[in-house]
């Protein structure tokens, strides 16, 4: 049994020999700056010395754009040694830090009106756009259909690509004051984005689709149910139904926060899988795998204790073996690490995360 196929299993819920042992948070080869100043080159060989199977997160992504297009290169307007400030095309302003652990913060949304999403939309949401595969996408496509891990659609969310144009606060407001511009956003993204997957879906066999939403907080889901299933209901059943068109069976979903609340309304419209179910914001991993026997999850443990001692790692990592043997679970991290945390911490973490996954195989 490959990588790919033990992924798809386990989160599909068939019989495997084991999870996949797989990074979850921070891409290839990504570490820590402080990291690097302790054991020089360990950027370019982490994943090689953990053993993290996969590519990139343990799945991978295409490079295929499909979020806005034709931005062009952004407008600096300020800059110094702490900060730069730039205005992208689509009216984007936004700061980003040099340093510590938050990078980016939005000080202007590009949507404000309807006359804003008129433009982006005429402009920067065309499906057509040539640019929006690479040029050697032939090659891409014969080492795809080559591969061992797991490919995914990407979309950027339903809730998550408003979000991105109009804030969390405006998009609130928008919900009551404007619900025929919201709907308009989120049908119209959903549309292009399954118009891209349908050239994609031609050359390549994908395994999942992934979408981005982060629409919660330690609080829970910033929208009630009524307007979950009101605007977002109906664009995750037309991805589900793409989804099995082609014979991709998770439909998984990134969101940060308390995310107990928000887990049926996703079952419900047609998602088999979300990440990551953050401890530290209230999560119950084992409750919600005892009380959606269909749904699978990645991450669920907790990335704090690894900036604690040893006991806390390994209380956290027999949690894993416990969560594993109920089906569906592919442990993590549940998100990547900050910088309180020490190499040699992470390193122990992660091994005897791999002694636990190579050691425990799920009751299904």
């Amino acid at each position: 049994m490959n990588h790919r196929e033990r992924f798809v299993r386990t989160l599909t819920g068939k019989p495997v020999d084991r999870v996949p042992f797989i990074k979850v948070f921070g891409g290839t080869n990504h570490i820590l700056p402080a990291w690097e100043d302790e054991y020089p080159g360990i950027g370019q060989c982490i994943d090689q010395v953990l053993q993290f199977e996969g590519v990139y997160r343990g799945w991978d992504c295409m490079p295929v754009n499909v979020d806005l297009s034709r931005l062009g290169e952004p407008v600096v307007l300020e800059e110094d040694d702490t900060r730069r400030i730039t205005r992208r095309s689509d009216g984007l302003v936004e700061v980003r830090t040099k340093t510590g652990d938050y990078h980016r913060r939005t000080l202007e949304w590009p949507v404000k009106c309807r006359e804003d999403w008129e433009r982006i939309k005429g402009e920067h949401l065309q499906a057509d756009d040539p640019g929006r595969f690479p040029e050697d996408w032939d090659e891409h496509v014969r080492a795809y259909r080559e591969r061992d891990y797991p490919l995914q659609l990407t979309h950027g969310g339903v809730y998550g690509f408003a979000r991105n144009l109009m804030g969390d606060q405006n998009l609130g407001y928008a919900f009551y004051d404007d619900p025929e511009l919201v709907h308009d956003i989120m049908d119209s993204y959903t549309e292009m984005a399954i118009q891209i997957w349908s050239k994609i879906a031609a050359d390549v066999d994908c395994d999942l689709v992934e979408c981005w939403e982060d629409m919660a907080s330690k609080n829970g889901s910033l929208i009630s149910p009524k307007t979950f299933r009101e605007f977002m209901r109906p664009n995750y059943q037309r991805i589900a139904s793409f989804a099995h068109e082609h014979g991709i069976e998770i439909i998984l979903v990134d969101t940060d926060g308390y995310i107990m609340d928000l887990t049926p309304l996703m079952l419900e419209a047609g998602v088999t899988a979300l990440y990551p179910y953050e401890v530290g914001a209230g999560n119950d991993v084992a409750a919600a795998l005892d009380q959606f026997p269909q749904l699978g999850v990645i991450g669920g443990l907790e990335k704090n204790v690894m900036a604690k001692g040893v006991a806390e790692m390994d209380s956290e990592i027999e949690k894993a073996r416990r969560l594993i043997l109920k089906g569906r679970f592919i442990p993590g991290p549940d998100h990547f690490v900050l910088s309180n945390v020490l190499f040699a911490n992470y390193r122990y973490f992660m091994g005897r995360l791999r002694e636990v996954i190579m050691s425990t195989k799920p009751e299904v």
